[in-house]
């Protein structure tokens, strides 16, 4: 921020009513009064010299309590000696010493103060040179700061360490590293030796105190540490990584967690050749308790940086089964933060650790049948641990450490024979994949997701060719009946990149997929719809597994032939739903071998596997072309994509001879007149699609054809075409020929901009963007003696900034930038070659090429002779007024500036739009001595939309206010509203902002008050950028100021963080024992898939609440018996939403229309007696909830045979007991018996 924007916010605080704000601003009003008197510029240099005059004579009468002198004067000095220059620092260092360094004592008890006196020092500090660092006052100065780092109160502590590492951030030149580096580094270690005896440390304002103080001090010591310790010397982190590795002994658990991620901070920070065995020897022999939840997670992350920063030295390699023990029993712990941090640290120990040499050694001793190495030791404590009772809650982190190993083991050994060998995983873990793919399909477990990750492993290290043959998948009927159980649960995971060869899939699921595919028929046929969508689904998974089976596979050559080309060709054609399947992985058969990361393919074998497919290539390009004519649009993407895999690594005979024949179709189809369809299907037109496939085969051709098709696309048979489709893809390939710079031959870009100008008339809407595009790519080749040409381009260019598609107008705005950017650099416009100017005319004569002459071309538009044009012409000025802001004249920005307070009156609301986004631009960017003398006519203009809801209008003005209240102050921008009655009614706006803005900052203050570490704290509620700092100041909001409704929200929160009810809160109650039905428990074998982390499983059973109700013998149907509590509740339901049913039903209800207002209900006859009906019904229900009595007891009348065919109006016929209705009735009905008795009512309904 400026030095002009920090002062223009204290001023206003003059009449404050707190005294730390009135006394800042009251001196600065009297500075710079008398700078005034005086004559002297309000440069920083002036305000820096004037500030130190009044703190010397100031100092005969200190006193620094809050509105006194000298705290104002330090808080004023803290703003401004930033912006000093730095030799003008330097020649006032021996008057800063003098006047500023005696303060220190004094300020201690003044936090505030010394805050400001802090902030003082570190642009001080960083303008000095190397000499001048070696002052004693210098140095005294920086070692009375580094004693504030350990000062109490967390905000002097918090500026101080800040200080520290501003300076040493910031070496003098030519240093690369600071000098007071070594004395930083000096002053910690001893200072952290003193903490850890315990003897005695620093306290408040630097005293020494003894003992209880010490695990304090070493946080604040730790907590200065970590910003400033890329910084120090490395000699010194060594020294620092012993004394802090001593803390934890202190006893203090928030100092032991403190200290062991800090170490964990530097252990990242070293570089990979450090040994850090010693610090993991120090580490492992102090080891936490399991049950201390809180230091032992930070002990296993510092762990964990230790083995993942690099190996452990050999002479810790003999010993790794011993690190990997210990660390292994924190997997015993109840904690799930410990075993997670565990299990991380043991993969990383595992991934870092273990060589090739020591694998080798374990695949030698285990074909022996030994387990003596470390490796065949760790191999055997993890298998042993997963059928452990002991670590049944761990069995996640077990799983995490099998796939830790399975990655650590895929080396290969040495083979005698030319054939690989398998790799060391296969040998010695493959029973543990096998384990856990039991684990996944028991019934109950729950680390499902666990298991997918070592299968994961597995299949990246072993492929699914060995994974298959431990766990068949077993999905077929004949392979069900025999006993096996389905293990689905791998197809998905085919897709991930494995070292089993391709011959594998073609020779095993190639004929699964067909098997299923019969199977998928029969029950199509046979009406088992869902059994055929299972075996649908299980088709397209493996289909889907075949990208990982052609990632640099080793026998390409040989089964990648012609039959299998075949396969693949016509399940492109015959099934859509595989093609993408089959597109990825014929892309991903390319592109894999460009770069080899197996250890299986070696660069030439790749090289081989290249050569073979370029053999095909010409084959596969005429596939993939007829796939990309028949695929929608949509998918033509997918398509596209494979077909420039392909073009890649073909060679340029066979892409000249595809472009040939794709040329060739397009012209022949571009002589055919255009036709009209109603229902044309999507991907049928084959101009269209032969448009796509040059541009897909554009950036493969050599020069010769580039220009070949440049000559075509330019002529105006294709870019005047009559079809929008055919012109937009037209404009993107001369783009992309613009891009691929092979054109030097036949490109004239005054020639070209000729044509397009020409054609201006006939572009269609679609094409615009590719259109505006192809101009901006051709500005830059165009000589500067031909701007003639550019005010022919700019109402395009305008217009273009209104279309309604975004990436079209932010193209457009591209193109106005570099029009002025073409005017900028120069040149000559010649008017008399311009459009529409005659040679004799006594304008048509040449002015030089400049931004301000360009401007003057644009605001033309603002003459225009509709409010779209005129608006477009206002959105273009702001985008060049925000772009060249630096490079116009003050005076044409004045002039442009009095120009649109004109349009902000209006009466066409899309001029008005653009005017608001314009002055908000100015309002933000423009100079404050710009915008201020337009004040007192743009506050009256703004308010007159103040009022308006239109267009979001108000909500615009709003903002605009906000910004100028923050840029010119309050006084300033309300004293330009009018004294009339009806302008003082409008200024009750600026009014409202005030109060609103001193509301939100009175509720800040607070916040700050209730929780002191967010002094210095960002706002909560950070403004979303876009990306373009146009499109952020025009058209972002940048308010401060909630609504009314929104100050309070976020008072009281309720979330499931604060209260520790959330989700994660019940997930640490324990494990259970779950007990199978007719199942004994073993508890020594097998107990993982036996427990489970919830209480019970809650989820519902099909048919469990069924079996509880009775059946009726006869019909078979449940008797559910209504039970009271039942009906209790539905009472309560009833109840529950009474109150809002009444006020949209009763008589005394009402309801609100749209804009708020009241409509009571009509009095009408059907509402009285729907509420004498429902009190009826409430009656009967409130009654239901109270003990039956004598008095109330009623029997209820049966109802009437045929009551239900009862007409609303009719009478029926007159009987002793009253009226029966008409009714005719089934005769089944009539004739039926009722308690042994005959029914009086015969077959035709009548008594």
């Amino acid at each position: 921020m400026s030095l002009a924007a920090s002062l223009s916010k204290i001023r206003p605080h003059t009449s404050s009513t707190l005294a730390h704000q009135k006394a800042p601003a009251s001196l600065l009003i009297a500075l710079e009064s008398t700078l005034t008197e005086q004559g002297a510029e309000h440069t920083s240099t002036a305000y820096f010299a004037a500030l130190l005059t009044t703190l010397e004579s100031s100092k005969s009468n200190p006193s620094f309590e809050e509105g006194d002198r000298i705290p104002a004067i330090l808080y004023l000095l803290a703003l401004v000696t930033p912006h000093v220059s730095l030799a003008v620092i330097r020649s006032y260092l021996s008057t800063l010493l003098t006047l500023l360094t005696p303060l220190f004592p004094a300020l201690l008890p003044h936090a505030p103060a010394l805050r400001s006196h802090l902030t003082l020092f570190s642009p001080i500090i960083q303008a000095l040179d190397a000499s001048q660092l070696d002052i004693p006052g210098v140095r005294q100065t920086f070692n009375l700061i580094l004693d504030l780092t350990l000062d109490p109160r967390p905000k002097v502590r918090r500026k101080a360490a800040d200080l520290v590492r501003e300076v040493l951030a910031n070496p003098p030149s030519p240093l690369l590293r600071h000098p007071y580096g070594e004395r930083v580094g000096e002053w910690l270690v001893a200072a952290l030796t003193t903490v850890s005896s315990g003897a005695g440390t620093f306290g408040k304002h630097g005293k020494k105190v003894v003992g209880s103080d010490a695990p304090e001090s070493g946080i604040h010591l730790i907590t200065a540490i970590k910003p400033i310790m890329t910084y120090l010397p490395p000699d010194y982190l060594p020294a620092i990584t012993s004394v802090v590795l001593s803390l934890p002994r202190l006893g203090n658990p928030y100092l032991a967690h403190s200290s062991y991620t800090l170490l964990a901070i530097l252990v990242t920070n070293d570089s990979p050749s450090t040994d850090l065995s010693p610090l993991i020897a120090a580490l492992l022999s102090s080891s936490p308790l399991k049950t201390d939840v809180a230091q032992t997670p930070a002990w296993l992350d510092l762990l964990r940086a230790a083995f993942a920063s690099g190996p452990v030295s050999s002479s810790s390699t003999s010993q790794l089964d011993v690190i990997f023990k210990s660390i292994f029993e924190y997997l015993e712990s109840t904690d799930i933060n410990v075993r997670n941090n565990a299990a991380q640290a043991l993969s990383a120990l595992l991934s870092k650790s273990i060589t090739n040499s020591m694998i080798e050694a374990a695949v030698t001793e285990a074909e022996q049948k030994k387990a003596k190495s470390p490796v065949g030791k760790i191999i055997g404590l993890t298998r042993t641990s997963l059928d452990a009772l002991p670590y049944a809650r761990a069995v996640p982190q077990l799983l995490t450490v099998v796939a830790s190993l399975l990655h650590a083991l895929r080396h290969r050994p040495p083979s005698k024979s030319s054939s690989p060998r398998p790799t060391a995983a296969e040998l010695l873990v493959l029973d543990l994949v096998q384990k856990a793919g039991e684990l996944r399909i028991k019934k109950g477990f729950e680390h499902k997701e666990s298991v997918d990750e070592v299968i994961k492993a597995a299949m990246s290290v072993l492929g699914p060719e060995v994974i298959l043959r431990v766990l068949p998948l077993g999905l077929l009927p004949e392979e069900r009946t025999a006993g096996l159980e389905p293990h689905a649960y791998i197809l998905p995971l085919l897709a991930i990149p494995h070292p089993s060869p391709l011959s594998h899939f073609i020779n095993y699921f190639v004929p699964l997929s067909e098997r299923m595919f019969d199977l998928q028929q029969t029950a199509e046929r046979e009406k088992r719809n869902n059994e055929a969508k299972m075996w649908d689904v299980l088709i397209g998974q493996i289909w889907s597994g075949l990208v990982g089976y052609c990632h640099a596979t080793q026998d390409l050559p040989e089964t990648f032939d012609a039959t299998f080309a075949q396969l693949l060709s016509q399940i492109l054609y015959n099934q859509p739903h595989l093609r993408p399947a089959i597109l990825k992985a014929l892309k991903v058969v390319v592109e894999s071998n460009f770069w080899v990361t197996s250890d299986i393919v070696t660069v030439s074998h790749a090289n081989r596997n290249l050569e073979h497919l370029r053999s095909q290539a010409e084959s596969w390009f005429a596939v993939l072309f007829n796939v990309f004519g028949s695929v929608g649009q949509d998918a033509k993407g997918m398509v596209g994509d494979v077909i420039s895999a392909w073009a890649k690594i073909a060679g340029d005979e066979e892409v000249v001879k595809m472009y040939q024949k794709v040329v060739t179709l397009f012209q022949q189809n571009l002589a055919n007149p255009v036709t009209k369809e109603p229902k044309k299907p999507e991907g049928s037109n084959i101009t269209l699609m032969t448009q796509d496939l040059l541009i897909l085969l554009l950036p493969y051709l050599p020069k010769k054809e580039c220009e070949e098709l440049w000559i075509l696309c330019v002529s105006r048979a294709v870019i005047s075409n009559a079809d929008a489709g055919v012109q937009k893809r037209c404009y993107r390939t001369l783009s992309k020929l613009v891009q691929a710079g092979k054109l030097s031959s036949v490109l004239d870009a005054e020639k070209v901009l000729t044509e397009l100008i020409a054609s201006a008339e006939t572009v269609g809407a679609s094409a615009k963007r590719d259109r505006v595009t192809l101009l901006s790519l051709l500005l830059p080749s165009l000589p500067t003696t031909s701007l003639h040409l550019i005010p022919s381009l700019i109402p395009e260019a305008v217009l273009a900034t209104k279309e309604p598609a975004e990436r079209t107008r932010a193209a457009a705005f591209d193109l106005v930038v570099a029009l002025g950017q073409k005017m900028k650099d120069g040149g000559v416009v010649k008017r008399s070659r311009m459009d529409g100017m005659d040679e004799d005319d006594e304008n048509a004569t040449e002015v030089e090429a400049t931004i301000e002459e360009y401007m003057t071309m644009v605001a033309a538009g603002l003459a225009g002779a509709t409010p779209h044009m005129i608006s477009a012409s206002i959105t273009a000025i702001s985008r060049l007024v925000f772009e060249f802001k630096d490079d116009l004249q003050p005076d044409m920005l004045d002039e442009v500036l009095s120009t649109m307070l004109v349009f902000l009156g209006s009466a066409n609301r899309e001029i008005v739009k653009s005017a608001l986004g314009f002055i908000k631009l100015s309002v933000h960017t423009l100079p404050v001595e710009m915008v201020m003398p337009h004040l007192k006519q743009l506050v009256p203009a703004l308010l007159n939309w103040s009022g308006d809801h239109k267009n979001h209008f108000k909500v615009k003005v709003r903002h605009i206010f906000e910004r100028m209240i923050r840029r010119f102050g309050w006084e300033a921008v309300y004293g330009c509203v009018g004294h009339e009655a009806d302008e003082k009614e409008k200024g009750k706006v600026l009014l409202n902002i005030k109060k609103r803005k001193d509301r939100a900052k009175r509720k800040k203050a607070k916040n700050v008050k209730d929780g002191e570490d967010d002094e210095d704290g960002e706002d909560a509620t950070a403004i979303q950028k876009t990306g373009d700092a146009f499109e952020d100041v025009l058209y972002g909001s940048e308010s401060e100021i909630e609504d009314d409704s929104d100050d309070d929200a976020g008072d009281h929160p309720q979330s499931h963080h604060a209260t520790g009810k959330g989700r994660g809160a019940r997930h640490e109650k324990g494990v259970r024992i779950r007990v199978d039905d007719d199942e004994p428990m073993d508890l020594l074998h097998g107990a993982a898939d036996k427990l489970t982390s919830g209480s019970k499983n809650r989820r519902r059973k099909p048919g469990r609440d069924a079996s509880s109700f009775k059946l009726d013998e006869t019909t078979g149907r449940m008797i559910i018996e209504e039970k009271d509590e039942d009906i209790e509740i539905s009472a309560g339901d009833e109840l529950a939403g009474e109150a809002y049913r009444e006020t949209l039903t009763s008589v005394d209800g009402f309801t609100r229309g749209p804009n708020g207002r009241i409509k009571f209900n009509k009095d009408t006859k059907k509402r009285r007696h729907a509420n004498e009906a429902h009190e009826d019904d409430d009656v009967e229900m409130a009654d239901a909830t109270r003990p039956a009595t004598t008095a109330n007891k009623k029997r209820k009348k049966d109802p009437k045979l045929g009551h239900e065919f009862k007409a609303k109006n009719a009478g029926g016929d007159m009987k002793k007991g009253g009226m029966d209705p008409y009714a005719y009735l089934p005769l089944s009905q009539a004739a039926k018996k009722k308690g042994g008795k005959a029914s009086r009512v015969n077959v035709v309904g009548r008594r």
